[in-house]
């Protein structure tokens, strides 16, 4: 069978080509065309646009390119009707890919979405169109199988893919000898956009400053500049390391991490973490209007408590990130309860089976 999947940023990459791995074991025929990145074109099939293209990010971001981002749109419409998919995967990226969506439903294409948009965040009653729009829905996280019975709909949840990508991978013994490092070490997980470097890593520069005894290891991407990491890489105790956040990880002893899904990897390798997050003034206020949950990290949103430190906007200074992060060095985070929530499902397979029948 043919599947036209879109992942619109770099986890998503990741867990769109660990599914593409599944469907191709439980379909020896299965024909790939995406727009992803570098995880997914190591699968196979035929990558139309990276995802580094489309990183937009942020409500005023995203207005200031809407002339770009309506440009994809409509390529990405032509590109399906003339590639014609028996199904079309979605891979969160809820902007873009919901109006891909409306398109694809009435074009007659089975819709899948894998990884929900975050609907329950905000404009919760999206979610009817959303319904509309979808043939299947394959959640991720546990509550929003409860969440969309409001809506008189019944999704899957199939576990989530960062247990599985954490579980597989092999940890390189090495990795603190080959790249010059100390044991005790702190991560640095920055983000993987432009915006979200721009926005932190001033403040982790200073921050930085507060522990000049600690080496502080900062996990760059391959996709960004290397000159975009210039605020931390000109100190004597940081060191740069790229494309080896896992490895970065299990032997960190804490870590200070961009909101987003690198705070739940960093909670599966058991790493104590404080969660930062910095946007545009404007954007951080109207996100402030709307945004209807209690917490900003995925780790606080599954097991609805604050077991991990948020430091958001104007809290996140270098007093209160210095403060957070004292603490961390001495007395660590307890994960049980959320790895006790998500469960052992294997996402991607669970995924691949659901697809497959549909």
């Amino acid at each position: 069978m043919k599947y036209y999947l879109i992942a619109g940023e770099r986890s998503g990459d990741l867990h769109a080509s660990n599914l593409m791995k599944s469907l191709k074991v439980k379909d020896s025929e299965a024909d790939f065309r995406f727009w992803g990145g570098d995880y997914m074109q190591s699968v196979g099939g035929e990558m139309v646009v990276h995802y580094r293209q489309l990183a937009f990010m942020g409500f005023i971001e995203v207005v200031l390119n809407l002339f770009t981002i309506s440009k994809f749109i409509k390529q990405c419409k032509k590109d399906i009707a003339e590639w014609q998919p028996d199904v079309l995967i979605l891979v969160d990226y809820g902007g873009f890919n919901l109006k891909i969506a409306d398109y694809a439903k009435k074009a007659g294409f089975k819709v899948v979405f894998y990884i929900s948009p975050k609907v329950w965040a905000w404009n919760q009653n999206r979610a009817y169109k959303i319904k509309a729009r979808v043939d299947k829905m394959l959640c991720i996280l546990p509550f929003e199988v409860d969440f969309y019975k409001k809506f008189d709909w019944d999704v899957e949840y199939v576990g989530n893919p960062v247990v599985e990508a954490v579980n597989a991978h092999k940890v390189n013994n090495n990795f603190l000898s080959e790249n010059k490092l100390e044991n005790e070490i702190i991560a640095v997980l920055p983000g993987s956009r432009k915006q979200e470097l721009n926005k932190i890593l001033p403040t982790i520069a200073t921050v930085i400053e507060q522990f000049p005894t600690q080496q502080f290891v900062v996990a760059g991407v391959n996709n960004l500049p290397v000159e975009m990491y210039a605020p931390v890489a000109k100190y004597k105790n940081v060191k740069m390391v790229f494309e080896q956040t896992y490895d970065l990880l299990h032997f960190a002893k804490s870590a200070i991490v961009c909101s987003g899904t690198a705070t739940l990897e960093t909670a599966f390798f058991k790493t104590p973490q404080v969660v930062i997050y910095k946007t545009s003034p404007i954007s951080y206020v109207i996100g402030k209007r709307v945004v209807k949950v209690k917490y900003m990290s995925l780790v606080n949103l599954i097991v609805n408590e604050e077991i991990v430190p948020e430091l958001l906007q104007h809290e996140c200074t270098t007093e209160r990130i210095t403060t957070e992060l004292q603490k961390l060095l001495t007395h660590g985070i307890d994960y049980k309860s959320l790895t006790d929530i998500i469960g052992n499902k294997v996402a991607s397979e669970e995924a691949a089976k659901s697809i497959v029948n549909l």
